[in-house]
């Protein structure tokens, strides 16, 4: 298990004696679950077993939350089951309206849900508001899809026939969800799910499953009916196995990795399951010499550094044309040294903790390697608040062969290099498995368009960072992923079209 695994007594649902001093900032402690979500109740394991979910700022304990397993796991498909019947025939009007006031209550709940990601999660305050607000965005977008889920005809080629066509739910839906954004990838697969007429059983990441539980939390008192919306928490490998081995679920939606994401997809197609996967991504980020240093570096820091480089939109891969490269370096390097490291519940920081041990030794082996391999560090090292802190750090002159600019960094690392052509940086940038985003800074309309089409990413931002949203297909190309979330198209992985031809004579 990711989090810390323990046998202890039941915890009491609302919190324990020694909770973190933080939690007195929630205005609704029923917000703070420690029991997953299945069938309508909320269940513990049978013999009691809990992991303990940390501060990543500080490792004290947040709250310790039921270690369930397989077996829990079957039970929450049986509850999607049982419910998928009368789920799937409710009006579409009905699943709006519930969805509706799921997104009314995450709202009203905005700081509570903030805070505990902040402590789970560790990413600054800041963006975990914001992080809420995206995540309540999903559940509006689909309650309004619900009612457009069928708007496709077929116009007949046979006189004597009629035909008629139609989207319909597949059935039970299963979603997996990452630690970085653990309420936006779940309210972006799940609204999707549910206003197809689908019903799910979910599995958030260990190392922050509180956000999940607030969520389902909400749902329940939104009156979503018993059996619709599941949670198991618990170590991922026997509940993912559970979810992808079942016959009964019909669809798998996956976020993470690429190399665990190539598993889930093995098990999951074992009965030939729907399957969406947001996977690995390694960003690459082109500046021009006709742009704009002051507007490139605020673009360069807002794509490297949000939710602390751990990010799969994050800029992996910054390059600079020649010409402006070295004043790049210095202006960007100097806009990194005043970024403000610390606790991400003070509002003033904008770096926070890494998530755990593993992403710290990774990001220093890259640093490392690449100083190695002759690239240069162009900001000081600081004094940091914990053991998961990692000095916000830019490296220049990185060669291709650096294990950073092959590997994705999870971690408030940018790697500077610089380059002459525009087909030198094509072929640069496209050196990847990788194609889930990249960015553009230039003035010249002619080239962002010629960079657009040559990128072999699902999505480019040109001349800004923030691109995603409800109505944006998000996902990418080659490795990092299959199919797409948010917008009509993330509807397709649940749902089946069904043709119906009716002969008139």
């Amino acid at each position: 298990m990711t989090a810390r695994a323990r046998t202890a007594s039941l915890v009491p649902e609302h919190g324990t004696a020694n909770s973190h001093p933080a939690l007195s900032r929630l205005s609704d402690r029923g917000l703070l679950k420690h029991a997953s979500y299945i069938g309508g109740r909320w269940t513990t394991a049978h013999d009691g077993r809990t992991f303990d979910v940390t501060d990543p700022a500080d490792g004290s304990l947040v709250a310790s939350v039921a270690a369930l397993g397989a077996p829990e796991a079957e039970q929450a498909i049986d509850a999607a089951h049982r419910a998928f019947a009368g789920w799937s025939a409710m009006l579409p009007e009905g699943r709006a309206a519930l969805l509706r006031r799921w997104h009314a209550l995450v709202l009203s709940a905005r700081e509570d849900l903030a805070v505990l990601m902040t402590l789970e999660q560790g990413k600054p305050i800041t963006e975990s508001r914001g992080e809420i607000d995206y995540a309540a965005s999903f559940i509006a977008y689909y309650a309004e899809e619900a009612l457009r889920v069928n708007v496709e005809g077929i116009t007949s080629h046979l006189s004597d026939a009629q035909m008629s066509l139609r989207r319909v739910p597949v059935g039970v839906a299963a979603l997996l969800t990452p630690w970085n954004f653990p309420s936006a990838m779940l309210t972006r697969k799940a609204a999707a799910a549910l206003a197809a007429g689908c019903t799910v059983v979910s599995h958030p990441s260990s190392l922050t499953p509180l956000s999940a539980l607030a969520l389902a939390e909400l749902a329940e008192r939104a009156g979503f009916p018993k059996g619709v919306f599941n949670i198991v928490t618990g170590d991922a490998a026997p509940i993912a196995e559970t979810f992808c081995a079942d016959v009964r679920v019909r669809a798998v939606s996956f976020t993470g990795s690429t190399e665990i994401g190539r598993i889930v997809a093995r098990n999951a197609m074992s009965s030939m399951k729907r399957l969406v996967m947001e996977l690995g991504g390694h960003a690459p980020l082109v500046i021009f010499d006709d742009a704009d240093i002051d507007r490139a570096v605020e673009i360069a820091l807002a794509a490297k550094f949000a939710t602390s480089g751990q990010d799969c939109l994050a800029a992996n891969r910054i390059y600079v044309q020649r010409p402006i490269y070295q004043r790049f370096c210095q202006a960007f390097s100097e806009r990194v040294d005043r970024l403000r490291v610390g606790h991400g519940l003070d509002e003033t920081v904008e770096i926070g903790p890494l998530m755990h041990a593993a992403a710290l030794r990774k990001a220093r082996a890259q640093i490392d390697d690449a100083l190695e391999r002759g690239a240069r560090r162009l900001t000081r090292e600081r004094d940091i608040p914990g053991p998961l802190f990692l000095t916000p750090t830019v490296l220049a002159d990185v060669p291709d062969d650096a294990l950073i600019m092959r590997e994705e960094t999870f971690a408030p690392v940018a790697a500077l290099c610089p380059f002459d052509t525009e087909a030198e940086v094509i072929s640069r940038a496209n050196d990847t498995e990788y194609g889930l985003i990249g960015y553009v800074v230039t003035r010249d309309a002619a080239r962002a368009a010629r960079m657009a089409e040559a990128l072999d990413y699902g999505m480019v931002a040109v001349n800004r960072v923030k691109i995603t949203g409800a109505p944006v297909p998000f996902g990418g190309m080659k490795q990092s992923g299959l199919g797409r979330e948010g917008s009509r198209h993330g509807l397709e992985a649940f749902t089946d079209l069904k043709y119906v031809c009716l002969d008139l004579t």
